[in-house]
This record gives structure tokens, sequence and C-alpha cells, in this order.
């Protein structure tokens, strides 16, 4: 897919499997969580092991669509019914918890994420917007980003124009100023583009476009991808720019 060139006054980023990959870090996550109940919580770890546990989250997730922006809520009550199940003390879930979302929050990079994002927010504003509940503050890259913006937070998750336009708001431009960029086709370029943004489809797989949904403006395999267009484009227009001054100064 070439590459189009457009203006771009700021960017949003989807964090999970665009900036990192999330599967690994889930699988530890819920190893984490596992051992801890093992340690404090031993009748629980027994009545809920990891596959256990998944499916009781997703039974939870399916009867709480009101908690569908909040991975966070889902994940407490989740522990509270396999504490109050089991027998053990219910004090235990926020500690069980605290272990679970610090191994969450234990990241792993694609390689060229940290270069690219510091190349990005080097041109332009950059806002995290994400429906999944990673704080980028313990990751260590909040000082690449103005903010970040979860579903949990707003109260709604992408696909919902409403977050898309709440970002833009917050980073005082209009839509179609704003680069969304991400991974997920419905989440993040469907809904993005629905929002009136442009969009960047980050696709490290070599996935297909599926026909029934327009292209993207943007299609990378990598972020490092992006910053190059990003600097090509920022070129072009200081280019533009000083001849347009030039011509104004000898008219």
């Amino acid at each position: 897919m070439a590459a189009m060139s457009f203006p771009v006054r700021a960017i949003t980023l989807d964090l999970d499997d665009t900036i990192w990959p999330i599967a690994p870090v889930m699988v530890r996550a819920e190893a984490v969580l596992d051992q801890w109940l093992r340690t404090h919580a031993p009748r629980t770890a027994a009545l809920y092991p990891i596959d256990a546990v998944r499916a009781l989250r997703d039974r939870i997730a399916g009867e709480r669509p009101d908690l569908a922006h909040d991975y966070t809520t889902q994940r407490r009550l989740t522990l509270q019914h396999m504490l109050r199940e089991s027998g053990d003390d219910l004090g235990l879930a926020e500690p069980a918890f605290d272990a679970f979302f610090a191994a969450r929050c234990e990241v792993e990079h694609y390689a060229d994420s940290e270069a690219a994002l510091a190349r990005l927010a080097a041109r332009v504003p950059l806002a995290a917007l994400s429906n999944g509940n990673a704080d980028l503050k313990r990751i260590g890259l909040m000082p690449l980003f103005r903010f970040q913006l979860g579903a949990r937070e707003h109260g709604r998750a992408k696909p919902d124009a409403s977050i898309f336009h709440a970002a833009c708001a917050r980073l005082e431009f209009e839509p179609a100023q704003v680069l969304h960029v991400g991974d997920d086709i419905e989440m993040d370029v469907v809904g993005g583009r629905g929002a009136g943004l442009r969009t960047c489809w980050i696709n490290r797989e070599a996935r297909q476009w599926p026909g029934q949904h327009p292209r993207p403006d943007l299609e990378f395999s990598t972020l490092t991808e992006l910053a190059d267009w990003l600097d090509r484009t920022s070129l072009d227009r200081a280019v533009v720019d000083g001849a347009s001054r030039t011509d104004t100064t000898c008219a």
C-alpha cells in the first residue's frame, strides 16, 4: 500500500499489540497471580487453576456488559468471586490484584517501539488511547506522551467515537488533524475513521485487509516506518511552507 501524504498535528496510539505484544504479558501475569494465590490463598489456587480463572473472568465479562470498558473491575470481581467461593479471606482480593497488575505492566516492547516513539514525539504531541489498563507511568513511557486516556477512565471503549473525540479535545485539535495508530482493524482503524480521524494500521503480521471496510489512510509493519513517513511529511511541508513565504516576500 503506497503511503499518501497529509498534515498531522497530533497522534493517538493504541498500546497492546501496537507498542508491545500483549499475549506473553498476560500469560506471565496469570502465572504470577497463580503463584501468589498458591502462597497466600492456597484453597483458591487449588479451586481455580489458570484455565479456570480465565473461564471465570470470561463468564463475568459476559454477565456484566456494563463493564465491557473496564478490565480492572472485571479482574477484581473475578478475584472476589474466587476467594469467596473457596472460603479464603476477601481482603486478599486487592493484594492479589496488585500482584497481577504489576506483572501486567512488565511489558517487552517490540524492537522498534521505543526509538520510533521518541522520533514521533519529537514531531507532534502523542496521546495513548487504549481499551486496556496498562499504566504508562509504571512501564516508563509516560514522558513521551501528553496523556493516557483509557476506556475505564473515559467510560466507553473503542470503537465508540466519543473516546476518540475526548482525546482530540484534550489535544486541542480537530479529529481530521489527528492520526490514530493501532493494530486492531475494528477498534482502531474502523473506529478512528468513524470518529473523523486519519488512521494508520500497524500490521506486523502481514494480515490481509478485509474487503468490507474502507482501507486506512496508512499501513505500516512497524512504528519505525510510521516515524520515517512523518519525517518525510514534515520535511515536505517545511519545504512547501518555505517556498510559500519566499513567494510572498517577492510578490
